[in-house]
């Protein structure tokens, strides 16, 4: 597709084809109910028995079939146009948008798109300082635009031969084949129920035209930006979208419980709790931290908090690749685009991770990341460095207020979850496939573990395991990618990974249960184990108080861990700094 053909495309040319064809759908249903008039109901009514008279009925409800199917197929010729001229008017559209901007800001866009503009300051043409920019930008929606009118004449060309070849063969007077046609037309406007497999989304999303794109992100943006599958930056405009509703939602429904109940009821000695101020309060509380949450993010998305972070890599797109509010809500943010990066990294945070912290310190920490790939990759000659580091708040992680971190059953929910978005992020992908690395921290870790349990296996190709209480499996080797791909990184006082004594009080924490083993962990053997057999590498020791949290640099105090992670993800995992196993 070149900027002349889609300029002065006859659009209008399509939906008169496409008013044709409804004339004849109509014609053609005349005709039908002429000849049930005028034959069937003729024959029924002549009491005409008899050998011939059953051949002769066979044969008609025969052509009565083909009439059907033959006027469904006619109907299913127009659907295609109509969507053939709204999948070319919005790319003309976008196209013509993109020339007039052009001719604004005096820029001239040549035939094979190529855009020059007059730097004479002193000239009538001054195309002003900021020239270069804005030719970048118009240039890019031209690509666009183009791009949008070749996908739309591939979709549509496809279903119109196919139409055609039955027209032309005579198969579409099969009802058979009618039908498996109009499911697949019905198809494209259904969108895959929620689970479906990945790789059936993404082909799915390719049948259909931008527009058609378009409008389904428009109308289920929930749906969409949650689907694995979908391409990241549709999910994240779709996601955006949803983030404001459900702000909005929320907002509403705190201002739905009206003003607060007297806390207390009676008098004087008599004074007692108010239980309906406990509900009021409990139901306000749940829906204040969510709402907290969410906030927290659409800030980050805003610019509203600090996303000038700096490092190496400055600040790549933000992308919003999840969000929701079922149980204690979820959040997935990636620094740069997945579908694009050469380097892929995913964390999934543990113990007590929530929605509140996914739009700071969670986004910080997947920036630290991003940047510590920048820096590895750009050291061992990979120019321009090419990484994404996405935070997966897929589940409901473990929180201090129970015995849930000593249970598996979150990290069998997060795990399916977990393996359905990586397959995502391998279907979507551009190019040759990404260097994935899949991480967990804490609870997280295990959450991994589970994920690789899945049929197929996880579908990348190194795991980095930090401050883990047990992936639950034995050894490296069962998690499906060889033991030396799997990283490990233990703080030497990191009281999540490091067994706990029998009774063990640990400040904050609820008491844990003895461990015999003496390789074991909470969850299995102890990743940092030599027993288990993965890939020790170099962190700084800690305290009790902070190495929990200090794999990712935070504050300074993780000694080599985060350049270590940082040569993982960007396919230097040889150049580690090692630490023996314990």
């Amino acid at each position: 597709m070149d900027i002349k053909t889609l300029y002065d495309a006859d659009v209008i040319g399509i939906i008169t084809a496409k008013n044709a064809f409804d004339t004849l759908a109509t014609a053609f249903g005349q005709h039908k109910d002429n000849w049930q008039t005028e034959v069937i109901d003729r024959l029924n009514r002549s009491q005409w028995t008899g050998t011939a008279a059953g051949h002769a009925q066979a044969r008609i409800q025969l052509l009565e079939n083909e009439l059907q199917a033959a006027q469904q197929e006619i109907g299913l010729v127009s659907r295609a146009l109509q969507d053939a001229y709204d999948a070319f008017a919005a790319a003309q559209s976008h196209l013509i948008s993109a020339l007039d901007d052009a001719k604004t800001h005096k820029l001239t866009v040549a035939a094979d798109g190529g855009i020059t503009w007059d730097n004479d300051p002193n000239s009538a043409n001054f195309a002003g300082t900021d020239a270069e920019n804005q030719a970048k930008q118009i240039q890019a929606r031209i690509t666009a635009a183009l791009n949008e009118a070749d996908h739309a004449d591939q979709t549509i060309n496809t279903r119109l031969a196919h139409l055609a070849t039955n027209a032309s063969s005579g198969t579409g007077l099969d009802s058979a084949t009618v039908k498996a046609d109009t499911d697949a037309a019905n198809a494209l406007q259904q969108i895959p129920a929620a689970g479906t497999d990945p790789n059936s989304v993404k082909a799915w999303w390719n049948g259909l035209t931008d527009a058609q794109q378009q409008r389904i992100i428009l109308n289920h943006p929930d749906q969409v930006g949650n689907l694995d599958g979908i391409p990241a930056a549709a999910r994240d405009q779709a996601n955006r979208t949803n983030l404001k509703n459900l702000i909005q939602d929320r907002q509403r429904q705190i201002a739905d419980l009206g003003p607060a109940p007297a806390a207390t009821v009676g008098t004087g000695r008599f004074i007692r709790p108010n239980p309906a101020y406990t509900e009021w309060k409990t139901k306000r509380d749940a829906l204040q931290e969510k709402l907290d949450g969410f906030q927290s993010i659409q800030n980050r998305l805003d610019g509203k908090v600090d996303n000038g972070l700096g490092g190496p890599g400055s600040n790549p797109p933000l992308l919003l690749l999840g969000i929701g509010d079922q149980g204690q809500g979820r959040a997935i943010i990636s620094w740069g685009d997945p579908d694009k990066a050469k380097n892929v990294s995913s964390l999934v945070p543990g113990l007590n991770s929530t929605v509140s912290g996914v739009g700071g310190g969670d986004a910080r920490t997947a920036k630290r990341i991003y940047d510590s790939a920048v820096n590895s990759a750009r050291a061992n000659g990979d120019v321009p460095p090419s990484v994404a580091s996405v935070f997966w708040l897929g589940y409901d992680a473990p929180q201090l207020d129970g015995p849930s971190v000593l249970m598996q059953d979150r990290a069998e929910e997060g795990g399916a979850a977990y393996n359905k978005f990586l397959t995502g992020l391998r279907a979507t992908h551009e190019g040759a496939p990404a260097h994935m690395t899949a991480q967990g921290h804490s609870y997280g870790s295990l959450v991994v573990g589970k994920a690789t349990q899945h049929p197929g296996g996880l579908p990348i190709d190194d795991i980095v395991l930090v401050g883990s209480p047990g992936v639950g499996v034995d050894k490296a080797t069962q998690l499906g990618i060889g033991a030396d791909h799997v990283y490990v990184g233990t703080a030497k006082y990191d009281p999540v990974a490091d067994a706990p004594a029998p009774g063990m009080l640990i400040p904050g924490w609820a008491a844990v249960e003895a461990i015999t083993n003496p390789d074991g962990s909470w969850h299995g053997t102890d990743p940092a184990s030599e027993s288990f057999g993965g890939q020790r590498f170099s962190v700084a020791d800690g305290s009790v108080t902070d190495s929990h949290d200090n794999y990712f640099g935070k504050d300074d105090k993780g000694g080599d861990s985060l350049p270590n992670i940082g040569k993982i993800v960007s396919g230097h995992g040889n150049t580690i700094t090692r630490e023996d196993p314990r």
